[in-house]
């Protein structure tokens, strides 16, 4: 893994971005003549846990964090329902605009930041805005939701029990939708726990999270404001975005038939495993980084190694 520098002396701006009531703590690394990449973290985590991929793809390219509505420094939205993934994805669009106003940038996700960039990458008025996506451990809500539909009505036993495994994986979901007892772990102490937790499941240590209860607490109305209604009422959502999905095998949260969800909705895909699990993104910060750098250099050259050429999913 890089060094988890705080990467002080790599930052080339630092701004306030306003979005509606929200402002949005915002840092660019390196070049802006470089092709932009936008890096969207999830929960309960803030833009720092990107730092070790930063340190391999500043030198080629521009590359920008921000911290998402409600997490770090970015500014906290009054009730629940300012966490829906169209207040989102204006948060991604108004930062788009701020940091490359004029030409497309290239997107990479994790987590409920994946999750949440689906919204804006499936949106087919941004399409001329977004050269590429790559997805980590973060599906569309709306292909989970058709996925889950047909794992529990087809009649496939194979299709139902990969729906059973997975709900099984997800079991916080259901009690984060407690308006209390979540926020009140963190308020308790799983803040100061969080650090050992992610060390015993990830098998090594991983940076630590400055604003960790404020992420933890604040990061809960993600699933509040959006797991149930987009489960429950699924929406058509495709795209002709070049998508490329990273998949830790051993994601505890996120199993591959989850991630295969997409499938039916992306006409250009990619996807490469690895043995790791959820916060690949700090364990495997080199492999993240090299994928990305890769399928960025395709998207914007349109030559294709014969490395990322093995890995095109024929749909």
């Amino acid at each position: 893994m890089a060094e988890t520098s705080t990467l002080q002396h790599l930052v080339n701006t630092r701004q306030v971005v306003h979005s509606g009531d929200v402002d949005l703590a915002v840092t660019a690394y390196g070049d802006p003549q470089n092709p932009t990449i936008i890096l969207v973290h999830g929960y309960p985590d803030n833009s720092a846990v990107w730092n070790p991929v930063i340190e391999y793809l500043y030198h080629h390219f521009h590359v920008v964090t921000y911290d998402v509505r409600g997490c770090g420094e970015s500014t906290e939205p009054g009730w629940m329902w300012d966490y829906t993934l169209t207040k989102l994805s204006e948060d991604l669009q108004a930062v788009m605009r701020a940091v490359c106003p004029t030409q497309p940038v290239h997107l990479v996700a994790h987590d409920w930041g994946s999750i949440q960039t689906w919204e804006s990458v499936t949106d087919h008025r941004l399409k001329p805005r977004i050269a590429s996506y790559t997805s980590i451990s973060g599906p569309c809500l709306d292909h989970i939701g058709q996925w889950f539909r047909q794992g529990l009505t087809m009649g496939n036993r194979k299709a139902l029990g990969q729906v059973l495994g997975q709900a099984v994986h997800s079991w916080y979901v259901a009690a984060f939708q407690l308006p209390l007892l979540a926020p009140s772990v963190w308020k308790l102490g799983l803040d100061k726990a969080w650090p050992g937790i992610l060390k015993r499941m990830e098998g090594q240590a991983v940076e630590a999270n400055g604003s960790q209860r404020k992420d933890g607490v604040n990061g809960i109305n993600l699933y509040r404001a959006n797991m149930v209604p987009r489960l429950s009422n699924p929406r058509i959502r495709q795209t002709s975005v070049p998508v490329q999905l990273l998949v830790p095998t051993k994601d505890k949260f996120v199993t591959p038939p989850m991630v295969e969800s997409c499938y039916p909705y992306v006409s250009n895909l990619w996807r490469r495993d690895v043995e790791a699990h959820h916060w690949v993104i700090q364990t495997h910060s080199e492999w993240v980084a090299n994928c990305i750098a890769e399928f960025v250099e395709f998207a914007d050259t349109g030559r294709e190694t014969p490395s990322l050429a093995k890995t095109r999913v024929e749909l």
